[in-house]
């Protein structure tokens, strides 16, 4: 009964629908667009990674939701910074700047949208460099991009995981539900920047030592949503065990179940394939810089497709992605 509630929990999450539905232009835009040979990564990663002598410099962009905006001005501007700086811890990498559009409608929002995004540049040291600022808006709009960069032995790719690899879910126990949302679990914005900075630190000792696959952070689909563009991108499948999945104590004294728990936005949080040999080492990291890390599932050979299973011997194939 609990594994068909998961699954049609996973199939009827708006974001995860949501996500499937760019394929058809992402897919559009790799096959149609000019190509370079200065490009590592591009199209389907957290980070695209384009080379510059011995490192690779990262780019994201990112999107914030009309009506986050109107309800959370301040949150919003906050999120702008946070959600790029994890794609770019997500590929082990440094975030180096930040580039800001904002199209505003009202000066108290737009204010706020600006205090946030200042307080996201300060708390995660990013420097805010350039944008494109629009004051005659008809509606809110708030975008951002993050650049970074990496030494290019280090790179973790969002598109390599390799069938028997152990899947790893990296979770912050110590937050809070967010004031947007009840399935905003927020581990940043109480904390200083030292705290918030050292936990994504550890994203970068596991690139330098080169034993995990692949990676992506935790985004608004949740950690099945992330997990089914993880493995689309690879080209292989994921069997999880959803008994596997360890809920925050935080989140459990407040009646969360793991049906809404996997629908969560999960800050500080990640997603790894690695070898077995390599997941005891790659968990202890993570608990050295206060994550809690355990192993949920493994990667399969059938191509986008994700099963869950209980433990035993039950297991439902819930969808293809």
């Amino acid at each position: 009964m609990i594994l068909e509630k998961i699954a049609n929990s996973i199939r009827n999450n708006q974001y995860i629908i949501e996500k499937k539905e760019i394929n058809p232009i992402v897919q559009y835009i790799d096959k149609n667009s000019f190509k370079s040979t200065k490009i590592f990564r591009d199209i389907g990663e957290d980070a695209a990674a384009v080379e510059n002598n011995d490192k690779y410099i990262l780019v994201t962009t990112d999107r914030i939701k009309t009506s986050f905006i109107e309800n959370f001005p301040r949150g919003a501007g906050y999120s702008s910074i946070l959600v790029s700086i994890d794609d770019i811890y997500a590929c082990g990498g440094v975030p180096l700047a930040a580039s800001i559009i904002i199209s505003l409608r009202d000066p108290k929002t737009y204010t706020e949208i600006l205090e946030g995004i200042c307080e996201g540049s300060k708390k995660f040291k990013v420097p805010i460099i350039r944008g494109h600022t629009n004051t005659q808006g008809k509606c809110y709009e708030l975008s951002s991009t993050m650049i970074g960069e990496i030494n290019k032995q280090d790179y973790i790719s969002a598109g390599n995981a390799q069938v028997e690899d152990n899947i790893i879910l990296v979770v912050d126990f110590d937050g809070r539900i967010g004031k947007a949302s009840k399935l905003f679990y927020d581990t940043t914005m109480f904390k200083n920047s030292e705290e918030v900075l050292l936990k994504r630190k550890s994203m970068n000792i596991i690139a330098t030592k080169h034993i995990v696959n692949a990676s992506k952070d935790i985004s608004n689909g949740g950690i099945f949503g992330t997990l089914l563009q993880l493995i689309n991108y690879s080209k292989v499948g994921a069997d999880v065990n959803i008994s596997q999945i360890e809920i925050p104590p935080i989140l459990i004294n407040q009646g969360y179940d793991l049906e809404t728990y996997i629908r969560m936005y999960l800050t500080t949080s990640f997603l790894l394939a690695a070898p077995e040999k390599n997941c005891k080492e790659i968990i202890a990291i993570f608990q050295e810089y206060g994550l809690n890390a355990n192993i949920i599932g493994n990667i399969i050979k059938d191509p986008n497709l994700l099963r869950i299973n209980n433990g035993k011997e039950e297991s439902i194939d819930v969808l293809r992605f």
